[in-house]
């Protein structure tokens, strides 16, 4: 569960171009990505998650569904065993078979992952490359592969898959040093979705006889 939750933090970041020594035509592609993207309000994306290590003999696979106010740092990760919830300061991380909630405040670092950045990951700290186009279920995919602008991280490369028609992320790959391989595998998107602003946030009293533990 941890390498799970981390995979999915991981993913989760960024908040600003940076351009420099990049693909012209990557770079084209993902503009239009985050352009689109920035205009929807609420979205709601249920996800394929496999954690796969064939060197550790190690295959995990999740299903989950993200739901993220877009322009904002609010989300809401639902998956089997536990919920990550963020109004934007705070967190909230509901570890449902020990019927524990924990709460954290957001780290603001610049450097803080964050899953509201999901379908924005490539903005900041990342080189990428185009490699061109193929077909998957009668769609046109285009291929980006990203490297990290800092080569000490563990991860050496994120590959994207994006719909060239929707213009939407439908795959990632990150591929560390280490031999695992994470998949995200986005199975539905839904934009602008009308949900309460309550969403964002964890409410006790629909949760009785949950023991709160505040870690701020």
């Amino acid at each position: 569960m941890k390498k799970i939750q981390f995979l999915i933090l991981f993913l989760l970041i960024g908040n600003q171009f940076s351009f420099a020594q990049k693909d012209a035509k990557a770079k084209e592609i993902l503009a239009e990505v985050s352009k689109k993207y920035r205009t929807y309000d609420i979205v709601k994306s249920d996800f394929t998650f496999t954690l796969d290590n064939a060197q550790a003999k190690v295959k995990e696979i999740q299903q989950g569904t993200l739901v993220v106010k877009a322009n904002s740092n609010k989300y809401k990760i639902i998956m089997t065993n536990q919920d990550l919830i963020s109004d934007g300061k705070t967190v909230w991380t509901f570890l449902k078979k020990d019927k524990e909630v924990q709460i954290n405040s957001v780290d603001n670092n610049k450097d803080a992952l964050n899953p509201a950045k999901i379908f924005t990951l490539y903005e900041k700290g990342f080189k990428y490359i185009y490699n061109g186009e193929t077909s998957v279920g009668g769609k046109t995919i285009q291929l980006i592969d990203l490297s990290p602008i800092d080569t000490k991280k563990a991860v050496f490369k994120v590959s994207l898959s994006i719909d060239k028609s929707t213009k939407q992320i439908v795959n990632v790959v990150v591929f560390e040093k280490s031999g695992s391989k994470y998949i995200y595998k986005v199975k539905s998107f839904t934009p602008n979705v009308k949900l309460p602003e309550s969403t964002f946030l964890f409410d006790t009293k629909k949760n009785p006889g949950v023991e709160v533990v505040d870690l701020r």
